[in-house]
């Protein structure tokens, strides 16, 4: 299961999330609720991100994942996948938390692979990124959570 320190908004409606999408209205009655990390070695990236996140709340046909929030991030095999990424900047995937550097630096501690340390955005001083890569060098970044305004 999920850490609860990753999650501290309260679960909200699909309606509500909806309404907070920065105004961008025409997705219709779509809801993003997944990302798949194909891997050539999914046990290894499984082993990984059970140490950052905790037991897996899914794991079914060598896929397995993680609900963080409202959506989940999963691991598996894909035929199509070898070796490191070797462009991680292509795809940054992000967790919002209030506490970017407490969980930094408790994934840190877990094992984590580094990229980046905390740092702010000139104008939001309130607003942190981290981006941390997992063994097959695929990029995700912890970061505060973001207003539908745009600020921090």
């Amino acid at each position: 299961m999920v850490p609860a320190r990753l999650y501290r908004r309260p679960p909200m409606s699909y309606e509500a999330r909806r309404g907070l999408m920065w105004g961008y209205k025409n997705g219709g009655d779509m809801d993003f609720n997944n990302i798949l990390i194909g891997s050539a070695d999914p046990d290894r990236l499984v082993e990984y991100y059970t140490r950052l996140f905790g037991e897996p709340g899914m794991a079914d046909g060598g896929y397995t994942g993680w609900q963080l929030g409202s959506g989940f991030v999963t691991v598996g095999p894909h035929s199509e996948v070898t070796g490191k990424n070797t462009q991680p900047g292509r795809l940054i995937w992000n967790i919002e938390t209030a506490d970017v550097r407490g969980e930094f630096e408790r994934m840190k501690a877990a094992g984590a692979i580094v990229v980046r340390e905390p740092y702010g955005f000139e104008g939001y001083p309130d607003s942190l990124i981290a981006t941390l890569a997992d063994p097959d060098d695929n990029y995700f970044q912890l970061m505060s959570p973001m207003s539908p305004e745009g600020g921090g």
